[in-house]
């Protein structure tokens, strides 16, 4: 029976989606094309072809690989018509495919494999994804037999310089153009934040950051040999000093991957073994500057866009690097951006680009430090300034100024909590009661793992099994269950898929001012703020467990506990 027939038969599509895919399929399979148009799920297609073929479907999650047995075939054919073979019944191997009519790619493998093979079906993304898993990114291109043309989906959007002498011209071997191109798309399927290229005794290690967990990516031992090709062809990309091997660079390449504008920001250091490289990918088109967006609603939201909308004073955002500060404070500079208001911003790199708002880079050896920066920008009549980090006296001093001139100032400081902020900046040097005159709020956050739609599930835990700090009857109250990750496809098996803020948010008062002028210590301002309703981030993050939005796991694994 023809594929659309059969699917139609089963009630996997009606026959006006038939039609309407049968009119755009101009040669492909049927299946292929309702696959693709979003009317048929791939596995359910599958499996249908798999009973009227009298064959197998596979589920591949957790699926164990027989490593030895798929040392016995050639890379490059898995590669090129990802065929998988999976384990050996009863004298032939089952290979996983998704195309069970590709017949001649079959009788290829069996013939240079020299083994009987019997075809099961899977979903081609799984298939991919094991045999990437266990030959490793790249491992088609390192054997250099696969003609695959990961490069024509990477543009280079500015232009690179040409460079001579033996280590620039293998830099630009095709083979490693295009290892380096799937390292990148790799990543960013992976919903990578970065990417770490690290050379070690045994070879090189390549491990991407994903929800802001390291997580090995497998590569094939081969790459080892085109580590020195690979650095220098993301020197050249970046436009740095291909010859210069003792000191760190930092770079910046521009490039259009599938359709979509990526930043990628690049930090070479000099490591024992090698130079070890950093790539961090901000991927433009997955930006959204939104305090919705970031998790900040219900109370501590309307707060926070009250103290945004001050006509002058100094809002503080604190956290550890990678804690979202930077996505917090460009959305609230979206809150309150229109034509009447001018917005400069001061900073150590411009991270993402916005209309409607002046940016300004640093040149710390040219003299445009934050404090010369801001100094400077305040005779270019802004109504309101961001500062990307206060990190030291002077700018703060001049932050201070500024917001005492009747700007408001947007900033971000290395603190672990709210009411530190205040003892931070009399620590750089600022008078108190400076401080306390000018400092609006202060906004804490972190950035919390979001557990997977798709595949979480309930947890039961006992009551010894909840943290002391659990708010044990606000969760009886709301009636709702606890979850736990699982782990499927979806979420590459981590369980999460995404992150959320949690925050705590201290707005200064009057008690607040007079415990920062009596140089009160953070503990104390904390107390105070407690008891007069601050939510801690530990509160903040329970919120989202019990809403569902997350595990307590993850929670106690990014937020301290606020018992003594």
């Amino acid at each position: 029976m023809e594929v659309g027939n059969l699917l139609e038969r089963r009630g996997l599509v009606s026959s006006d989606d038939l039609q309407r895919a049968r009119a755009q399929a101009a040669g492909q399979r049927i299946d292929q094309v309702l696959v693709t148009m979003g009317l048929v799920d791939e596995e359910d297609a599958l499996r249908a072809l798999a009973d009227d073929l009298g064959m197998r479907y596979v589920e591949l999650k957790d699926f164990e690989i027989d490593r030895e047995l798929l040392a016995k075939f050639p890379t490059s054919a898995i590669f090129r018509h990802s065929l998988l073979p999976l384990a050996r019944q009863n004298g032939s191997v089952d290979v996983a495919t998704s195309d069970p009519f590709d017949l001649e790619a079959l009788d290829e493998l069996s013939s240079l494999s020299g083994m009987r093979l019997r075809p099961v079906l899977a979903r081609s993304a799984d298939v991919s994804q094991l045999i990437k898993q266990h030959l490793g990114v790249g491992g088609d291109t390192i054997t250099e037999l696969v003609a695959r043309s990961a490069e024509d989906s990477v543009e280079l959007l500015d232009e690179i310089e040409d460079q001579s002498g033996e280590l620039a011209d293998e830099a630009h071997a095709a083979s490693v153009i295009r290892l380096v191109n799937e390292l990148i798309v790799e990543a960013l399927a992976q919903r990578a934040s970065d990417v770490h290229i690290e050379p070690t005794e045994k070879g090189l290690d390549v491990r991407v950051r994903v929800d802001g967990l390291l997580q090995a990516q497998p590569v094939p031992p081969e790459i080892n040999q085109f580590y020195a090709a690979i650095v220098t062809r993301l020197k050249i990309m970046s436009r740095l000093n291909i010859a210069e091997k003792r000191l760190p660079q930092d770079g910046r390449i521009n490039l259009r991957v599938g359709g979509r504008e990526i930043d990628v920001r690049v930090s070479v250091i000099p490591m024992l073994y090698g130079e070890g490289i950093v790539l961090r990918l901000l991927d433009k088109d997955r930006m959204a500057f939104d305090l919705g967006t970031v998790g900040m609603t219900g109370e501590l939201g309307t707060t926070f866009r009250s103290l945004i909308r001050r006509p002058h004073g100094i809002v503080l955002v604190t956290g550890p690097t990678g804690s979202g500060k930077t996505t917090t404070l460009y959305g609230a500079l979206n809150e309150i951006k229109n034509v009447a208001t001018k917005i400069v911003t001061i900073e150590d790199p411009v991270e993402y680009h916005t209309s409607g708002v002046s940016q300004i880079q640093v040149h710390s050896k040219i003299g445009l430090t934050f404090a010369a920066g801001l100094r400077s920008v305040l005779r270019h009549d802004p109504d309101v300034v961001l500062i990307g980090e206060i990190r030291d006296g002077e700018t703060a001093e001049a932050a201070i100024q500024a917001s005492l001139t009747g700007h408001l100032v947007f900033s971000t400081l290395h603190t672990n909590d709210a009411p530190s902020a205040f003892t931070r900046l009399i620590d750089m040097g600022v008078e108190p009661y400076l401080v306390a005159s000018t400092l609006q709020g202060v906004l804490a956050q972190r950035l919390l793992r979001v557990l997977c739609t798709k595949c979480k599930r309930v947890s039961t835990p006992g009551p010894d099994d909840l943290p002391p700090d659990f708010p044990v009857e606000q969760w009886k109250a709301s009636g709702g269950d606890l979850f736990e990750p699982a782990g499927c496809r979806h979420c590459h098996g981590t369980g999460f898929a995404g992150r959320s803020g949690v925050f705590e948010l201290l707005k200064t008062d009057d008690a607040v001012r007079r415990l920062c002028v009596d140089r009160a210590d953070a503990s104390q301002i904390r107390d105070y703020a407690i008891r007069h309703g601050m939510m801690t981030l530990r509160q903040s993050g329970w919120e989202r467990v019990i809403a569902g939005l997350s595990s307590i796991d993850e929670v106690l694994r990014i937020t301290e506990s606020d018992l003594v």
